[in-house]
């Protein structure tokens, strides 16, 4: 496929999974404009030693997607809508604003697909999410690595996995009328560079290293019994997955991508202390929620149709991570001091 020229939107292209995008689809000469309110991303994700990857002044929407007139704007023109958008945050969030959180995020996805058949966009990439599978098979550890079809008959724990699950449905029936191709990627728990680190808001990798650097002063407190396990995926690995669905993956239904392996969140701790290089005493708090306690993903479909395989691991990804989350850092507080 040739991206050269081709008008792409990239919804949450502000954040981490989508700003990352944005700088491999400009480098394969992608037109790209983004549509993000800044709930949790960030314009400056959007630059490279201070060099925009679009121009921000003409392919940069400050636009709430949960407005259907917001979705109408973003998707005029495009020819690839690829949609990253939606609410979620740490678990804390998301177990606390269950209601808000699926029904903001059923208006984004109800508006977003409507507004991209309105346009004639040609193809429709759809992001869900591994919440989304049964919580009675994430509730025990070491289950077999998930296949895409075992998500039914659908019992997700969270107001997020069941508002992901139906954006995923919602392809299928706009796929089913013919208007539009839909391509969907089901997501383990991404994290790399451009990682939100607002403490309210940041997931357990960019939190733990938060912690990790903040400490002493704070200490590094691990929420739950650090038993629980999840199947982490880089963000470069997320991106390209995102890049090859667009070129050989569209109408192949969900195509979920993560390892067939899972990490403790007490490795992951031990992990981002490695890579502080610091002492740290790590502490759980087994009064905080855990989540699902286990899953990995059965990442077969997306070889064979996308010929996609996770390339970093843990380790390396936590390192480059952490060596990002620690110049973001320092950036804010010599701006704050100023």
């Amino acid at each position: 496929m040739d991206w050269n020229k081709k008008r792409v939107l990239v919804t949450g292209g502000a954040g981490q999974i989508g700003s990352n995008l944005v700088r491999r689809l400009t480098k394969l000469g992608a037109d790209v404009t983004v549509a993000d309110n800044l709930w949790r991303g960030q314009l400056s994700n959007l630059s490279v030693d201070w060099v925009p990857s679009i121009d921000l002044e003409t392919r940069f929407l400050n636009v709430d997607l949960a407005e259907k007139a917001a979705c109408d704007l973003a998707c005029k023109g495009q020819e690839i809508i690829i949609h990253l958008a939606d609410v979620v945050a740490g678990i804390n969030f998301v177990f606390g604003n269950q209601y808000f959180l699926f029904n903001k995020n059923a208006l984004i996805d109800n508006h977003m697909i409507a507004a991209a058949q309105e346009a004639g966009a040609r193809k429709y990439v759809y992001v869900g999410s591994a919440c989304s599978y049964p919580a009675d098979k994430q509730a025990v550890l070491d289950p077999p690595p998930f296949k895409e079809d075992e998500v039914y008959p659908a019992s997700p724990e969270s107001a997020y996995g069941w508002s992901k699950l139906m954006g995923e449905y919602l392809c299928e029936l706009a796929a089913e009328s013919g208007k539009m191709e839909t391509g969907v990627l089901r997501f383990h728990n991404v994290y790399g560079p451009n990682c939100v680190l607002d403490p309210a808001k940041s997931q357990v990798i960019p939190a733990l290293i938060r912690k990790a650097i903040t400490y002493p002063t704070d200490d590094f407190v691990v929420w739950g019994s650090g038993q629980q396990r999840r199947a982490f995926v880089y963000v470069d690995d997320a991106v390209e997955a995102l890049v090859r669905i667009c070129e050989r993956g569209m109408g192949k239904g969900a195509i979920q991508i993560g390892p067939d392996y899972s990490t403790s969140i007490r490795e992951t701790a031990e992990e981002v202390v490695r890579a502080s290089g610091k002492d740290i005493s790590i502490t759980f708090d087994t009064t905080k929620p855990e989540g699902d306690m286990d899953r990995a993903a059965d990442w077969s479909k997306a070889r064979d149709i996308l010929g996609w395989e996770p390339k970093v691991d843990v380790r390396e990804g936590i390192r480059r991570t952490y060596e990002w989350c620690e110049k973001e850092l320092q950036y804010e507080r010599s701006t704050a001091a100023e």
